[in-house]
């Protein structure tokens, strides 16, 4: 047995360590371990829900609008509130570009670069590469002549930036397979989703205020009201970006499925999915049956076993342990009876080795993200996410060259997991464009209401919501409009969850275990696989600052810490 270790995880949002016993050339065992305490629930104790909904942002750069959104719902709910129609859209524009910018990030900035060598490009033939594109159905917005160029002046400096600190040579250099001219596509493709994701972050912040930590989701609606002009520029842009998705994203991973296939036999996880949904439906809230509303959301909720057969959500089967965390004893708390009291002893895989909480729902560990919202949406019958999955697998299957359409179940794997996530992007991508058009025409009729007051300033409420990286849950207390408890529980959270009361490994843990490691240095598998949950350690662990010695005295509550 050898123990093989990638810390820092790069390429993604904080800080991430694994930890892997590797025996006869599989994973037999894995620690995950998230590196530093946040405790932002302390932060917001004592300040109003519309001070909360703006703090909250600062958890995270990459999803700030899904923690304004989960907070403001969660407000909505002590206050008694229902938005009207016009802010429900705006508020679904906003979190449809941040959407879009994480998803197009994610693929080509942070998770490409685990089967896409930008230095293998230099020996394409940019004329084979134009011809391999066309085959692919894939877009080609870029000169690949001039992009060769660049690409071999840039390597020659010795200077490779963006490019540097990669395992090009895992293997012996032989985990990279792509031929040349696909590499040299998706490193143009690469470089365009640096400006497409920002296309999608300005978008947020036109109607936001700024981005990221936009400005206009708040309890009651939103503070955004359109213009003409302001119309004009938001559907201009979302067609653009509309237009590049819909061109590219799902052709490039059909085009690398074929060179990675065995991604797609390992990386399952724990099988099992939560989805609280997102983006309101129309005719939201229902007479206030959160549930249903829950159950319209454009991606539906749904808790998925591992048969994938699909149950609502029941809050108060939502429970944290804490035994192998740093935090004060070995409890299991229930929603929305959690607590936050961080201790720090040591890193050991046998006791404590993480910041990360480990969250259950009715005792099991649940994979969130993108693909638990697929599949809820599939299991729940959405007419674009059935016809596009199925359409998607059959596509697979062709390029895989199988008899038929490849199994859903190939969707539970590395590959699998980054692949469907493209889907999604497609389907957030085409209801911007409805989005828009629904606005401009509220507007034309002279629909003006944005706005609401609440009813009441002392209740309870909870928001369940979804970053672009899964399930967010934020919960709190307000009396006399002052903040008395506040929990959060983060989609990675969920996905990298250390192990419960019964020894039982988190979905990301899970996930490692059998993966084959040829480059124990170098544990290239290991590594698509921990990008292929898209890690945001910054939202799922917190900040200390010990060189201060500061600290907080903290004494639990039914709804955290005071």
């Amino acid at each position: 047995m050898t123990r093989s270790v990638i810390d820092p995880i790069t390429r993604i949002e904080g800080h991430l360590r694994v930890e892997m016993e590797v025996t006869n050339g599989k994973v037999s065992d894995a620690w995950v371990s998230g590196g530093c305490f946040r405790g932002m629930e302390m932060v917001v104790e004592g300040r109003t829900p519309e001070d909360a909904a703006q703090i909250v942002q600062r958890i995270c750069g990459v999803c700030p609008v899904s923690h304004a959104h989960a907070s403001t719902i969660a407000a909505e709910k002590a206050y008694g509130i229902t938005i009207s129609n016009n802010a429900r859209i705006i508020r679904n524009l906003i979190e449809g570009a941040q959407f879009l910018h994480s998803h197009i990030l994610w693929f080509y900035n942070l998770a490409a670069l685990d089967y896409v060598n930008p230095l293998h490009a230099l020996e394409a033939d940019a004329a084979d590469a134009i011809a391999l594109a066309q085959a692919a159905g894939t877009s080609m917005n870029s000169d690949f002549v001039a992009l060769k160029e660049k690409l071999t002046t840039f390597a020659a400096n010795g200077q490779l930036s963006i490019f540097s600190g990669n395992w090009f040579d895992a293997d012996e250099g032989t985990a990279y397979k792509l031929p040349a001219e696909l590499d040299l596509i998706c490193t143009a493709h690469y470089l365009e989703a640096l400006k497409m994701q920002a296309k999608a972050s300005e978008v947020a912040a036109l109607l936001g205020g700024k981005m990221p930590h936009v400005m206009t989701i708040l309890p009651g609606g939103t503070a955004f009201v359109p213009t003409e002009s302001k119309l004009d520029d938001l559907k201009a842009m979302v067609d653009e970006i509309y237009n590049w998705v819909s061109t590219t994203m799902i052709p490039d991973t059909l085009a690398l499925a074929p060179y990675y296939a065995d991604a797609l036999e390992f990386g399952k996880g724990c099988g099992r999915y939560i989805a609280w949904g997102v983006f309101e439906g129309q005719g939201y809230p229902y007479g206030g049956d959160y549930i249903e509303q829950m159950k319209n959301r454009y991606l539906p909720m749904a808790v998925l076993d591992e048969n994938l057969r699909v149950s609502d959500v029941e809050e108060s089967l939502i429970t944290e342990y804490m035994g192998h965390s740093w935090y004060k004893g070995s409890d299991t708390f229930t929603s929305p009876y959690f607590t936050t009291e961080p201790e720090f002893t040591e890193y050991n895989v046998e006791d404590r080795y993480s910041w990360v909480k480990c969250p259950a729902y009715d005792g099991k560990p649940m994979e969130a993200g993108s693909m638990a919202r697929v599949l809820a949406a599939y299991q729940r019958k959405v007419p674009f996410i059935v016809e596009h999955v199925d359409g998607f697998l059959a596509d697979l299957g062709a390029a895989l060259g199988l008899p038929g359409a490849a199994p859903l179940s190939a969707a539970q794997s590395t590959l699998g997991r980054t692949a469907i996530r493209q889907v999604e992007t497609l389907y957030v991508a085409t209801l911007m464009k409805e989005w828009v058009d629904e606005l401009m025409a509220a507007v034309k009729e002279g629909d003006s209401e944005y706005f609401r007051e609440p009813s009441t300033i002392t209740g309870e409420g909870t928001g369940f919501w979804e970053a672009p990286r899964g399930a967010l849950y934020h919960s709190e207390k307000v009396k006399d409009g002052k903040i008395e408890g506040y929990q959060i529980i983060i989609p990675s959270t969920w996905n990298l969850a250390p192990m419960n009361a019964d020894g039982v490994h988190g979905p990301l843990e899970q996930a490692l275990l059998d993966i084959p490691v040829e480059d124990i240095e170098k544990p290239i598998n290991a590594l698509r696989t921990v990008h292929a949950f898209d890690p945001c350690t910054a939202c799922a662990v917190h900040v200390t600052e010990p060189a201060t010695g500061k600290s907080f005295e903290t004494v639990t509550s039914p709804w955290g810490v005071k």
